[in-house]
């Protein structure tokens, strides 16, 4: 079984490109939704968490404050790192365990953000870049979150240039509205069923 990365930058679109990919028949483990999850269900990570912010990261219901986090963490890339270093292991390790259920696949897609940034892109064996022009991806985001375009500029700085995506990676997808998206999938998935 191929085990491939998809990554973009935030509003890049990789959560509708995951979407036609899985009408395929592929399955798609999508890594942030996952370390949510893991954010509120796991007690070690929980724990983790609250020695690092303090109890009060934690809303009234014992779940972690995401607004209250990302507050804290998207302006400081040190307490970024020391959450990344408790996160990023337990989604790892969930991902194994994930890849077990689906191992008569072809292959299967790991969708993550910050792919490369957290070292996950080597638990793939190739890697998709979904790009679009950062205009348009801030439109989307400020639609899709009711985000400030400050805000969403503020994760962008934390993540890697389209450029420097695109070079890291095998395959590309223009998701910019201009050219046709399906196409492209359909391409790359021809390609990785071979």
């Amino acid at each position: 079984m191929l085990k491939i990365g998809i990554t973009g930058g935030i509003g890049s679109g990789k959560t509708t490109v995951c979407k036609v990919f899985e009408l395929f028949g592929v399955p798609v483990y999508y890594a942030d939704d996952e370390a949510k999850k893991i954010l509120d269900a796991n007690t070690e990570v929980k724990e983790q968490i609250a020695q690092l912010f303090g109890v009060e990261i934690f809303d009234n219901t014992q779940l972690v404050d995401r607004k209250k986090l990302a507050a804290l963490v998207f302006n400081d890339k040190k307490k970024l790192e020391q959450l990344n270093s408790i996160v990023h292991p337990a989604v790892g390790r969930h991902f194994e365990n994930w890849l077990q259920e689906y191992a008569s696949s072809k292959y299967i897609l790991k969708e993550a953000a910050i792919l490369f940034e957290s070292d996950a892109y080597r638990a793939v064996d190739k890697v998709i870049a979904v790009v679009a022009p950062v205009e348009l991806k801030i439109m989307r985001v400020m639609k899709r979150d009711k985000s400030t375009r400050q805000q969403i500029e503020q994760r962008m700085n934390n993540q890697l240039s389209d450029d420097e995506i695109i070079k890291r990676s095998q395959y590309l997808i223009h998701n910019d509205e201009q050219q046709l998206t399906i196409p492209q999938i359909i391409n790359i998935h021809k390609q990785l069923i071979l």
